[in-house]
């Protein structure tokens, strides 16, 4: 570390208080998912709006975590620092839990496909400062962004960005295109705490049943994209015996790095970044972040690079597995909206959906219990109760415990017959009326079929 790099750091450090002072009323903040949301500086921000020192700021942002949650999004400041979500999780759900019993509106959403978020922040909303936590300063200089590269990353190099960094020891240093030098940092705070943990997801036999599934539709050397969740969780336990695949992913989570540690993951058949694991962002267990940490076989990059479905096709036979909470008989699906409200958002879905099929012998599967509400709703529906997420053109595979049927080059009539087949059976003659009621298909036999519609 050289001397110029140690003077600008000792010149930009500063208190939490000190450096939220900087961000005025009006600004359009911007902060990492998950990870990178920086708990001293968002407490400090938290204290100045209850002081009524600044006001009309808002904060841009995906997956809230607690650090939010319980900091500039306590309900009191609500009309002072004001949550802009480009995807809901446990912390707006709880907000719009609260806002309805005073008959206030929900947390608003700003729709976008992850990979066009950092585009959106920097060019259609004009945010003015990032605030996001950092690992240490390297040698050169240099913040690691971490778990968190995102949207940070792009956000970060927008000429005159007010840029505000929380450095903590316990973000792990990664490398590839996620670093912020020392010398466009506005103002830098230390705040050495642990980072977020997602405590992993309750599987159950329905879950297993769809892992090993989708398990099977993965063959050796291919290039694996997960979500999150129990379900992808299920099918990372499922390939204990594959060879050879690859990691481009927007999350990297627990079950994938548990693959690289067992040598089901090398990297050596990818067409880009051979030898290397790819991702974004990453949330999970402590055990991720010390994989992450130093790690020269996995990289990060900003989710416009990650998420590019071209980006994504350069690699052959990418596999892409993402849940849903609906499918039409069409085949669209709506992962983003449940009980007439929001529930999460768009993410990296369509992205994967449709990169994983441009890449040559690539597949996109789209996964779901094939019930609801402890088994008295319907996950295969007539017609969606929420926005599309992924077009009928865009849905390639869909895997419920049921089986797995392939979309593709499929009729609406075929298409209607196989997702019934991959419905409970308790539904599936309500499904085959609800067809026949709306044109899908004209004969009079059951359209359902019991396991592994057409392949």
């Amino acid at each position: 570390m050289t001397t110029i790099h140690q003077t600008l750091y000792r010149e930009r450090l500063t208190s939490a208080e000190r450096a939220v002072a900087m961000i005025p009323s009006g600004a359009k903040v911007a902060m990492p998912l998950a990870a990178g949301q920086p708990p001293a500086i968002l407490a400090a921000f938290a204290e100045r709006a209850r002081a009524g020192a600044v006001k009309n700021v808002r904060l841009h942002y995906l997956l809230c975590t607690g650090v939010a949650g319980t900091s500039v999004f306590d309900f009191e400041p609500r009309d002072v620092i004001i949550p802009m979500s480009y995807f809901h999780g446990g912390v707006e759900r709880a907000l719009d839990n609260r806002r309805s019993a005073e008959a206030l509106p929900a947390v608003d959403l700003v729709p976008c496909h992850f990979s066009q978020v950092p585009r959106s922040m920097v060019e259609h909303v004009g945010v003015d400062t990032l605030i996001a936590t950092v690992s240490p300063m390297d040698a050169d200089g240099n913040f690691s962004l971490g778990a968190s590269t995102d949207y940070a990353l792009t956000v970060s190099r927008k000429p005159g960005i007010r840029l505000i960094l929380e450095v903590n020891r316990n973000m792990p240093y990664v490398r590839g295109d996620c670093m912020i030098p020392v010398s466009s940092v506005t103002a830098l705070v230390e705040n050495n705490v642990g980072l977020p943990i997602l405590p992993a997801a309750p599987r159950n036999e329905v879950d297993d049943v769809i892992g090993a599934i989708i398990a099977g539709l993965v063959e050796d050397g291919d290039c694996l994209q997960m979500g999150i969740g129990a379900l992808p969780d299920a099918v990372c336990s499922g390939l204990s015996r594959h060879r050879h695949l690859g990691i481009h992913t927007e999350m990297m989570t627990p079950g994938l790095a548990r693959l690289v540690k067992a040598g089901v993951v090398d990297n050596s058949r990818k067409q880009t970044h051979v030898g290397q694991s790819i991702f974004t962002f990453a949330l999970g267990d402590q055990a991720l972040y010390d994989f992450l940490d130093n790690n020269p076989d996995v990289e990060a990059y900003p989710v416009d690079y990650v998420n590019n479905p071209f980006v994504i096709a350069q690699n052959n036979r990418v596999v892409s597995v993402n849940a849903t909470l609906q499918v039409d008989l069409n085949g669209a699906c709506n992962s983003e909206f449940m009980n007439g409200r929001q529930f999460s958002a768009s993410g990296g879905q369509v992205d994967f959906v449709r990169g994983a099929y441009a890449s040559r012998g690539g597949r996109s599967i789209i996964a779901c219990h094939s019930t609801a509400a402890k088994g008295t709703l319907s996950r295969i529906v007539p017609a969606l109760t929420g926005p599309v997420t992924t077009s009928r053109n865009d849905t390639h595979i869909v895997v419920t415990e049921y089986g797995w049927a392939n979309l593709k080059g499929k009729s609406v009539a075929e298409r209607a017959r196989a997702l019934i087949g991959l419905a409970h059976p308790d539904f599936r003659e309500d499904l085959d009326r609800a067809a026949h009621g709306a044109g899908l298909y004209a004969d009079t036999a059951l359209g359902a079929r019991t396991l592994n519609a057409e392949r």
